[in-house]
């Protein structure tokens, strides 16, 4: 496998799957998007009421292994409009309060999107003895209404989901910074890896399911769903993971990882350790850089969701090295995106049919 592993058209489908809005629970249109790009590299789809989507590699085998990364992004709900036009919000998700003011965004309603920004008092009016820092309570979104009325003429009603517009762009030749890089990235990943398989001419002698789940951001619940559709054998799950590095994270709570330095490979009780060591050995085979995280009592990711489903499938989990998690601006090394790709894509191949991971065989 040649170093670079992204090309222009990989890189394409990534902008345009990057700067479509998907948040929680309207993950559809986003899912449209990476289907299509998937849909040479796979034999079949398997999608689900609440939008999982599955490309499928042999669907005929018994012995199944899932690679899988989710699909929606944070965003907010519309909670309450004011009589006098302003609209104050709740999550879905964990959006976070304290970037929101002067933020633009797009709120989604039937008759398309209605543009509104969260104000904030200017600087000059505030008390500097006593600055208010944002919060869930008083933050606000201002769309150029007068009134109530004015703002329900636009379609803007409560349960209306609101997105940033934030798009992609490339830091100094190799940082990817988007709003929704968490979890995006996992399935533009997983597609190529899917990709890399079909050009390789890569020959699986049992059933690959590339999963790209919804509705993680609210508690994993897509994989809880899809798992059980499909009830594999092995799950190789990738999610974003802190990078520590940055100012004002303390390293001796959340331990050492960095953009640039390679995929994290988490250690936790859902991690099944043999599952674990296979792709540990194929990375030092292979030569391709890693990191190691210590999670204490869940990964938080949809590993969980795997592992403790269908009386307990061996799960790991890659994870990408991301700053500023849950911001407009978050950011990734390509050099670790190519590394995570290429670890995903020598794991697969290194699984065997009917491969056990029991500790007792």
């Amino acid at each position: 496998m040649s170093k670079s592993i992204l090309n222009k058209e990989s890189l394409d489908f990534l902008e345009s799957y990057l700067n479509n809005a998907a948040p929680t629970g309207y993950e559809w249109e986003g899912q449209k998007i990476w289907m299509n790009y998937l849909k040479p590299y796979v034999d079949t789809f398997i999608t689900d009421n609440y939008g999982t989507a599955v490309g499928v590699i042999n669907p005929d085998a018994k012995y199944k292994v899932v690679i899988e990364g989710h699909a929606d992004e944070i965003s907010w709900y519309v909670n309450f409009i004011t009589d006098d036009g302003l609209i104050y919000v709740i999550r879905n998700g964990g959006s976070d309060h304290q970037i929101a003011p002067s933020k633009l965004v797009n709120i989604h309603t039937k008759n398309g999107i209605v543009k509104g920004v969260f104000g904030w008092p200017a600087i000059h009016t505030r008390d500097k003895s006593d600055e208010k820092a944002p919060k869930l309570d008083n933050i606000f979104i201002d769309t150029g209404c007068k009134n109530k009325e004015e703002v329900e003429k636009l379609g803007v009603h409560v349960g209306c989901v609101i997105t940033y517009p934030d798009t992609f762009t490339i830091l100094n030749g190799d940082k990817f910074v988007c709003r929704a890089l968490d979890n995006r990235m996992g399935g533009f990943m997983i597609a190529e890896v899917a990709r890399l398989l079909k050009e390789n001419s890569k020959k699986l002698d049992f059933g690959l399911y590339i999963v790209n789940s919804v509705q993680e951001e609210i508690g994993l619940r897509g994989a809880e769903m899809i798992t059980h559709t499909i009830q594999p054998n092995v799950a190789i799950v990738t999610d974003v993971t802190h990078d520590t590095t940055t100012p004002m994270i303390e390293m001796k709570t959340n331990g050492r990882a960095a953009i640039g330095d390679g995929p994290v490979i988490s250690y936790a009780p859902a991690i099944q350790q043999k599952l674990r060591d296979l792709i540990i050995e194929t990375a030092e085979e292979k030569n391709i850089p890693f990191q190691r995280s210590a999670c204490s009592r869940a990964t938080g990711t949809d590993t969980d969701a795997f592992a403790y489903s269908n009386g307990g499938v061996p799960s790991a989990l890659i994870s990408l090295p991301l700053r500023y998690m849950h911001t407009t601006v978050e950011m990734v090394h390509r050099d670790d995106v190519e590394n995570v790709i290429k670890m995903i894509y020598e794991s697969v191949l290194k699984i065997k049919d009917g491969q056990s991971f029991s500790y007792f065989d």
